[in-house]
């Protein structure tokens, strides 16, 4: 079916296909009214004469414009028109988490792994207060904005949790990869199965691949509920301690022993950001109490009774002294113990379910919790967009099927004090105190999300990710990053280490390594000899430490040829046979009356000397006009050769040994 250039409700034209889910496929649109583009979710033909697939789609609308956070896809508009259902949403520029995971081939880095899984379990923590289960969290559903903001999205399977939370229509629905355990059972899901999704997706994020697969979709189901998945820090050395027990904690087959609230993972994932190798996560078993135990009395008390009536009973203790002692105290532990029992039948409360009351006014909710013998108590009271003055908002215990507490019990809950319109102030560039005050006295919330800067100074705002000056709802909240400061690196001391061990080690931690060489005949060939900066200094990451690593070289030769003619210019000077007379000449003979002047004279030879280094290799006279003078030479690495013609310097040359074998000077 083609629906672009469509009009939807008089006000969306299709303009292009953007993508597909398993329910329905998604357009790009513009809003005609606000002039705004938009995504518009359409149910698949094939599910419009399905009553059960169109609750569904129902579900998700209302689900999804129930609620309202920075982290969640926003949903406008809800609409029918003809046979098409359809959804309104606001349409995103990013990428899904599953296609960076594709994209990165391997785990990304811890950190920012981190402050995504922050983001995701804030949006799942309201989701949660407002009783909406998503059941579908996975990387596919998870949206990161060309700002690194995550969006959760596709609402498609999310059930209210006042109503039945057991699978929906008879099938398991949701992606088998990231299933919680009672998820795949098609048992009794609820927010801790979201949290168990989470746990999967970070655990993804932070080794490359899911923690459980297999060949069909019911095998990694089982391995879900049967198997243990490998710890992330055995897969990826570089994950903390902390990240591991978080999510191996949001992990446990029992949902009794996962976190117990987005809130609660929340807390941690936080700490793991300041305190990546703490060992503050509690993820151990819980024991059991011994089991009571009925024990009956009856027989023991008849006895007793038995034995007072008989009229021999003094002589019996005067005969018996040590036996009467012995029943004595039976008598007195069983008396004891009734007593203890009776006791306990009368004062121990009975038990009693708590009720939901979240959407419930303030009136209703104290009568239905006094109605159970159960406190009432307002725990606090704030502004709030989605429920009305005086109607709650969230409860502690929070609600679930069959959760009985003893009669007696507290039940505490927020009381909404409506819509109250405010302005966001600006707070970047203020200290986090100053900032969270400012944000406060505007009746707002906010939620501190802290990274590295090199710019900004530890404990500053460095960005709001609400516009200052945007209006918006008292109790809304608006999330800021507050710096840390500059990334530090304490930097260890690779001295004696080889090289690429070195600079495996720094560049490991972030920094970059610059290397020098130089030669210690005391030292073993090729190890770390010094290092430019000190171990246990701190210093920001990407900093330069330059480290001089033993290079002993080697001893090469070469054949020098030295053209001597070239040398001199071709220049050379005569003597007379017999007599010491000199003359000079550039090889031209001189003629006069037909005679040959040179004919009495002979080449004087030049004395010529060749220096290697500080060493003289060649010493001796030779014929200025020769053009080929050979000399072997040697040396380690890069040598100096110096040339004298009758001890004036003539030419100079530079020469590696351990590139050339073979040099001509001329």
């Amino acid at each position: 079916m083609n629906l672009e250039g469509r009009l939807l409700g008089n006000r969306y034209e299709i303009i292009e296909k953007i993508g597909n889910g398993g329910m329905a496929m998604v357009y790009k649109a513009k809003c005609h009214v606000l002039n705004r583009f938009v995504a518009v979710k359409i149910l698949r033909d094939e599910f419009t004469t399905d009553e059960e697939f169109i609750k569904r789609f129902e579900v998700e609308a209302q689900a999804a414009a129930s609620i309202t956070h920075p982290n969640i896809v926003s949903v406008y508009d809800v609409g029918r028109e003809g046979n098409l259902y359809y959804i309104v949403m606001e349409l995103i520029r990013g990428k899904t988490l599953k296609e960076i995971i594709v994209e990165e081939e391997g785990p990304l880095p811890w950190k920012w792994s981190v402050n995504i899984a922050i983001q995701i379990a804030s949006a799942l923590d309201v989701a949660h207060k407002n009783n909406i289960v998503h059941r579908d969290i996975k990387p596919h559903n998870i949206i990161i904005t060309e700002d690194g903001i995550a969006k959760v999205t596709d609402f498609g399977i999310a059930k209210a949790v006042s109503n039945s939370t057991m699978t929906a229509f008879g099938t398991t629905i949701g992606s088998v990869h990231y299933f919680s355990p009672e998820h795949a059972r098609g048992g009794y899901t609820d927010a801790k199965s979201d949290l168990y999704s989470l746990g999967v997706v970070m655990y993804e994020m932070l080794t490359g691949k899911v923690p459980f697969d297999a060949d069909t979709p019911v095998s990694v189901a089982l391995k879900h509920m049967q198997e243990e998945p490998i710890e992330p820090i055995e897969i990826n050395e570089k994950v903390p301690n902390a990240l591991n027990d978080i999510i191996l904690k949001a992990m446990r087959k029992d949902s009794s022993l996962r976190y117990q609230s987005a809130t609660a993972m929340l807390y941690d994932l936080n700490k793991a950001l300041k305190d990546p190798e703490g060992d503050f996560v509690d993820n151990d078993d819980y024991t059991e109490d011994s089991p009571t135990q009925k024990i009956s009395t009856e027989e023991i008390e008849e006895a007793a009774k038995k034995t007072r009536g008989h009229n021999g009973k003094n002589n019996f203790i005067k005969e018996h002294k040590t036996l009467s002692i012995i029943i004595g105290i039976i008598l007195l532990f069983a008396l004891s113990l009734g007593g203890t029992l009776a006791y306990l039948n009368i004062t121990v409360p009975k038990e009693t379910e708590v009720p939901n009351l979240v959407g419930v006014s303030k009136e209703e909710a104290k009568k239905q919790v006094e109605d159970r013998k159960l406190v009432f108590e307002v725990e606090k009271e704030e502004y709030n967009s989605e429920y009305a003055e005086g109607y709650i908002i969230s409860q502690d215990p929070n609600y679930r099927d069959n959760l009985n507490v003893k009669e007696g019990s507290t039940v505490k809950v927020t009381v909404s004090l409506g819509i109250e319109e405010t302005t966001v102030p600006k707070v970047t560039g203020m200290s986090e105190k100053d900032a969270t005050t400012a944000l406060e006295d505007a009746k707002l919330k906010y939620e501190i999300v802290e990274e590295t800067s090199k710019k900004v100074e530890a404990g500053y705002v460095i960005s709001q990710e609400t516009t200052a000056g945007t209006k918006v709802y008292a109790g809304d909240i608006v999330r800021i990053h507050v710096s840390k400061g500059p990334d530090l690196a304490e930097v260890v001391s690779v001295i004696e280490k080889s090289e690429e061990e070195a600079k495996k080690t720094l560049t490991d931690m972030g920094l970059k390594v610059n290397v020098l060489y130089e030669e210690d005949a005391t030292k073993n060939n090729g190890i770390v000899l010094k290092q430019s900066i000190n171990a246990g200094e701190k210093v920001e990451k990407d900093s330069t430490v330059t480290i001089t690593v033993n290079k002993i070289l080697e001893t090469k030769s070469a054949t020098l040829t030295v053209n001597i003619k070239s040398l001199l210019g071709g220049k050379v000077e005569y003597e007379n046979v017999g007599d010491n007379t000199i003359s000079s000449s550039n090889t031209t003979n001189t003629t006069g009356n037909g005679t040959n002047n040179n004919a009495s004279k002979k080449v004087k030879n030049v004395k010529v000397k060749i220096v290697v280094g500080g060493d003289t290799v060649y010493n001796d006279s030779i014929d200025p006009t020769t053009t080929s003078l050979i000399q072997s030479i040697s040396g380690k690495g890069t040598v100096t050769v110096k040339v004298y013609v009758d001890d004036v310097l003539k030419s100079t040359k530079d020469i590696n040994l351990n590139t050339t074998d073979k040099v001509t000077i001329e």
